[in-house]
């Protein structure tokens, strides 16, 4: 068997179940981080009182409180469905079976008489 020199590109392959997480996973980990930067920076502003302190403070009060819920958010985000995976289940195609109301009334029915 010969073997191609150079692997085959599989461009719209989807990433894997385990990469997609790993990569929210990793994310998270680095918003959190940013945060609790965000909460070191704000305890050394009170401490040393620079210039415009009630400035810094509200960035750094900003960041602590909204990156958490934008990490819970992202994290969360998984990719978007395929396009043929996305169509609306009420705009289906008709199918080959008949509508169970009219299939009643098609065929025949046996009687069964009791009387007889």
């Amino acid at each position: 068997m010969a073997r191609r020199e150079r692997p085959q590109l599989i461009t719209d392959a989807a990433r894997s179940p385990e990469q997609e997480l790993r990569e929210r996973e990793v994310r998270y980990v680095l918003m959190m981080l940013l945060r609790a930067v965000c909460v070191v920076v704000a305890a050394i502003l009170v401490a040393t009182r620079p210039p415009l302190l009630w400035l810094w403070l509200t960035l750094c009060i900003v960041g602590a409180v909204v990156l958490p819920w934008a990490a819970v958010l992202l994290a969360n985000d998984k990719a978007p469905r395929p396009e043929h995976q996305l169509r609306n289940k009420l705009h289906r195609q008709p199918t080959s079976h008949p509508d169970p109301a009219h299939a009643l009334h098609d065929r025949e029915h046996r009687i069964i008489d009791v009387e007889k």
